[in-house]
């Protein structure tokens, strides 16, 4: 891949801003466009260890954000599986070559577009009775899925609903969960070499951006149609996860 770097910084500062929208309150749906957005631009073998710590710099704002709001019990029954799930997936990312990442990400990304499609009627009739031991099956998937594509959501999304959570406890304890898990993959990713200082470096002026965001997603969060704003973004995420597998 040859990198245009007007497209990478313009990119790139476009993905901080929506990554700051996702913390602000639009929903992790735009910041799961992050990964693959970033993944048309550069290696796929590199994108997540950039993306990495924006995301870490962005938690700092959505935790404050929801301070102690959260149910820690819930949150905590998912850890375990999320470290299972990123030591698998960090498993995948050393032995595999960088086209098969790329097609993974895309794989991801497309299961990811699949599951906001039928994801009310999923909910809307499935039957459930919970048990601790689903935290753990939801939060393998969530950390498999968060270490290859940082797009963990789905599981955790389905186990907080099917708690019969609120929705602010709902926002807060998914919000724990992904930040804790971020710092979870940090060694695993500096284990398979994806730190790339010299490119982290390239992109420390546009960190501001992401707090901007974080403001323009809390300002705007209860003034836009939810229903046409999702659309929107699962049209993205399915023309980016079929340029990620077809490219």
């Amino acid at each position: 891949m040859v990198e245009n770097p007007v497209v990478f910084y313009l990119m790139t500062a476009f993905v901080g801003l929506l990554i700051g929208v996702a913390k602000g309150g639009l929903g992790g749906l735009v910041g799961t466009l992050a990964t693959p957005m970033m993944a048309l631009v550069m290696p796929a073998d590199q994108v997540i260890g950039l993306v990495l710590p924006m995301l870490i710099f962005a938690d700092f704002f959505a935790v404050a954000a929801y301070w102690r709001l959260w149910k820690a019990r819930l949150a905590l029954l998912l850890l375990p599986g999320g470290v299972v799930g990123v030591l698998v997936a960090t498993l995948y990312i050393i032995n595999a070559p960088e086209g098969a990442l790329r097609k993974a990400l895309g794989i991801v990304v497309l299961v990811f577009t699949v599951y906001k499609l039928v994801e009310s009627w999923l909910l809307r009739y499935m039957t459930y009775q919970g048990r601790d031991w689903h935290g753990l099956v939801a939060g393998i998937a969530a950390g498999f899925t968060s270490a290859l594509a940082h797009a963990g959501g789905p599981p955790v999304t389905i186990y907080l609903l099917l708690q019969k959570v609120s929705p602010i406890e709902f926002n807060a304890t998914s919000v724990l969960f992904f930040a804790i898990l971020n710092w979870i993959k940090v060694p695993f990713y500096w284990a398979a070499g994806r730190f790339d200082f010299a490119r982290l470096a390239q992109v420390v002026l546009l960190l501001p951006l992401i707090p901007l965001g974080v403001w323009v997603g809390r300002k705007f969060a209860g003034r836009i149609n939810r229903l046409w704003f999702e659309r929107v973004i699962v049209a993205a995420l399915l023309i980016s996860g079929v340029m990620l597998l077809f490219e």
